[in-house]
């Protein structure tokens, strides 16, 4: 069965001081957790500060994107052998990075295959907009940015998948259960067992994100195939989080 996993998105947000009180509270709420993965994603001037304002818990730390480039002459960016310094996830093909920086599914294939290289876990996301779901082609657009994402990754072992439809995300209207499920197990999970086979597929935590409240994710997480949550702006408030991990905590039978 694949590992429980909540990852708080934290995205532009926080001040200094906000991002270490958020994370010091979090240490105490949720730091001493068994078997749910706890991942936070701050900004990446905040990455040292909050990691070591965890530090002694479990919790995980994530970066936001990073570049596929070892070094070089790319101002602004941040290479993966940095980010593995001082984390151990990194979205990656958010569709924010999509729609606003022209990130393809070839440059997210390019960063999944340099995060591993560096033994980060990438959580990659994918996601249709509304007018490619409401054209039928949902179902497609997601298979294509899996398929490609993964061409030429050999092994599942440290891949986190997350849902997160496009039209659902910031929006405060979540997709329903059953909708992220058909295409979570129906699509991402399928395309998973055809590239790795059904043992290793089944083992990848798949995370629903788009409006994830403490209200909303147990509905979600109900559902077999949807082993979490990528949640954004409820990461920001520690109840909040807190909450949507003890929901999934519980639902998916974690002591």
């Amino acid at each position: 069965m694949a590992r429980p996993t909540v990852a708080g998105n934290w995205k532009m947000n926080t001040s200094l001081a906000e991002a270490q009180s958020l994370a010091s509270a979090l240490k105490v709420s949720i730091g001493d957790m068994n078997g749910i993965s706890r991942v936070l994603c701050p900004p990446f001037p905040y990455l040292t500060l909050v990691r070591e304002a965890v530090a002694g818990s479990s919790i995980g730390i994530s970066a936001q994107n990073m570049n596929y480039q070892e070094k070089g002459a790319f101002t602004g960016e941040v290479a993966p052998n940095m980010v593995a310094e001082l984390c151990d996830y990194v979205i990656l093909g958010h569709s924010e990075r999509r729609a606003l920086y022209g990130e393809t599914d070839e440059s997210v294939n390019l960063k999944v295959e340099a995060a591993l290289k560096v033994g980060l876990k990438p959580i990659i996301c994918v996601g249709e907009t509304l007018a490619q779901r409401e054209a039928g082609a949902a179902e497609s657009i997601i298979e294509k940015q899996i398929t490609k994402a993964l061409d030429g990754v050999d092994k599942a072992g440290d891949l986190v998948v997350a849902y997160e439809p496009v039209w659902a995300i910031g929006t405060g209207v979540p997709a329903t259960p059953e909708l992220a499920a058909e295409i979570m197990e129906g699509v991402i999970q399928r395309c998973l067992i055809s590239l790795y086979g059904e043992p290793a597929a089944l083992e990848v935590p798949l995370l629903y994100g788009g409006s994830v409240t403490p209200d909303s994710v147990q509905g979600f997480v109900e559902q077999a195939c949807i082993h979490g949550a990528l949640v954004g702006g409820a990461s920001l408030k520690i109840d909040d989080f807190t909450q949507i991990i003890k929901t999934v905590a519980k639902v998916k039978g974690v002591s």
